[in-house]
């Protein structure tokens, strides 16, 4: 999964962002709401991580809302990308402004990153519509919540880059993900992306599902076939 954090707090964002990264997830980091709304414009994500308290920049409109401006200016340009306000602001009051704003959750600090997690989960759940916590497909069943992989009730031992690829590409059988699509899911800024890394990890996943399991459509992309 591809995410943006926009965080001010350096100690918060560097830890938030290595911790998502070694769970397999592409984080990318930015600190205040004109870099926010840059890279929201011009970038796709499937999930945002939103601090409220960011200092406003000249060129963030609508200027001095900090956080809240960011989301209100993403939700009027129809952007439906989700949305977890993380905040130390913990009043009924902001609460409310910012799930009228158009948050999809909101998480109080400090925080525990196990609550984190599962509520990432299950933002991204009701995002693609799915009622159920695991991702099931002929015979491959994925849990989110404990990383665990299993093909006719047997485990299969993957990689946190292996099972972020089978997770892109289960979460909607039949769809074709470009190699570029998945290196989004894979790598956030300035990581060093090898060239052959998504091909890499396709073939490893084939050894280890069966070599039907994911298909390719040459010079397009990769697929589970429905």
């Amino acid at each position: 999964m591809r995410i943006l954090l926009v965080e001010d707090d350096r100690m918060i964002g560097d830890s938030l962002r290595n911790t998502l990264r070694q769970e397999g997830h592409a984080v990318d980091w930015v600190r205040d709401t004109g870099a926010a709304q840059a890279t929201l414009g011009t970038e796709k994500f499937d999930l945002v991580l939103l601090d409220l308290g960011l200092p406003p920049t000249a060129d963030a409109a609508p200027s001095g809302e900090g956080g809240l401006g960011v989301l209100r200016w993403l939700r009027g340009r129809a952007d439906a990308t989700p949305v977890i306000v993380l905040t130390a602001r913990d009043a009924l009051g902001d609460r409310v402004k910012g799930l009228d704003a158009g948050a999809d959750d909101y998480l109080a600090k400090p925080f525990e990153l196990e609550e984190l997690n599962a509520r990432m989960r299950a933002v991204m759940r009701r995002h693609s519509g799915r009622a159920q916590p695991q991702l099931s497909h002929r015979g491959v069943t994925l849990d989110p919540a404990t990383r665990q992989v299993t093909q006719d009730g047997q485990p299969v031992i993957l990689s946190a880059r292996e099972f972020a690829v089978l997770e892109a590409l289960m979460t909607r059988p039949g769809a074709l993900l470009s190699r570029a699509q998945l290196e989004d899911k894979l790598y956030g800024w300035g990581d060093e992306i090898e060239s052959n890394a998504v091909s890499v990890y396709i073939h490893q996943l084939r050894r280890k599902l069966g070599a039907e399991f994911i298909q390719n459509m040459r010079g397009v992309g990769y697929f589970v076939p429905v």
